[in-house]
């Protein structure tokens, strides 16, 4: 996952391991405690995008999107998580598309929030993108698309080192619609994966564009955890889901 920002925002946080709901979790997180992306001992991913299409906006006492995915972490299935989603004020958020990789069921799920119903589409078990432009989304979406349509052509396609290249990539040419932003006042700031094995969820983060050099010590962190799919735990240290900030 690429994550772009205008420049004058305050920038994000390494990933860090905490408890939710009895589930030890990995995510990176905003300054104000919201993050965009997780993993979890169960091997279960979540990812939140804006929905920048969608121009409707909460008008007054708007709640943080980045409580979503921090408030879902936990989950393990489809059917937890929208248990966790039916607790949310969601009349109170902006819009926003959710994604769930859920490996233990092979199943992937999208949510789709745009102000007036909460509409969930399932998705084939394969190789897939989900793009955001608060630029130009239609245009971001379509040359975007072709360069990930393009890339899956190559030998190495479904490779970490691919996906790499592919969240690095300035095609069809470096700006606003290239796969790794660069703008006059936005550019991807950062660059997280998630590798889910057998046995361990690993997360990766990159706190600087994804055309940096990975191996930069002083930019990159890795989290694991060991996965225990039918395990929970009740920890001291944990950072259950907090009051709902607004934004």
């Amino acid at each position: 996952m690429n994550r772009d920002e205008k420049l004058s925002r305050i920038a994000g946080l390494p990933p860090e391991q905490c408890f939710v709901d009895g589930r030890a979790v990995l995510f990176p997180s905003e300054p104000g405690g919201g993050t965009w992306i997780s993993v979890n001992d169960g091997g279960a991913c979540f990812a939140l995008i804006n929905w920048y299409s969608v121009t409707a906006r909460v008008q007054e006492r708007a709640v943080s999107r980045g409580e979503v995915v921090k408030f879902l972490s936990a989950g393990t299935s489809r059917t937890l998580a929208e248990a966790q989603l039916a607790r949310l004020p969601l009349d109170r958020m902006n819009p926003f598309r959710l994604i769930g990789v859920f490996p233990a069921d092979c199943e992937v799920a999208e949510w789709q929030w745009d102000l007036k119903k909460l509409a969930r589409k399932t998705h084939r078990w394969k190789m897939q993108q989900w793009i955001s432009s608060g630029f130009d989304e239609a245009t971001a979406q379509q040359l975007r698309g072709k360069t990930f349509q393009g890339a899956q052509w190559q030998s190495s396609s479904g490779s970490l080192d691919w996906l790499r290249r592919l969240h690095r990539s300035h095609a069809p040419h470096r700006g606003a619609f290239s796969t790794c932003v660069h703008r006059s006042d936005a550019r991807t700031v950062s660059y997280t994966e998630v590798v889910v094995s057998a046995s361990a969820a690993k997360m990766n983060h990159q706190l600087t564009s994804p055309c940096q050099h990975l191996a930069d010590a002083d930019a990159a962190y890795s989290q694991q955890l060991r996965l225990s799919l039918g395990s929970r735990c009740d920890s001291i240290g944990t950072c259950p889901p907090k009051r709902l900030s607004r934004k």
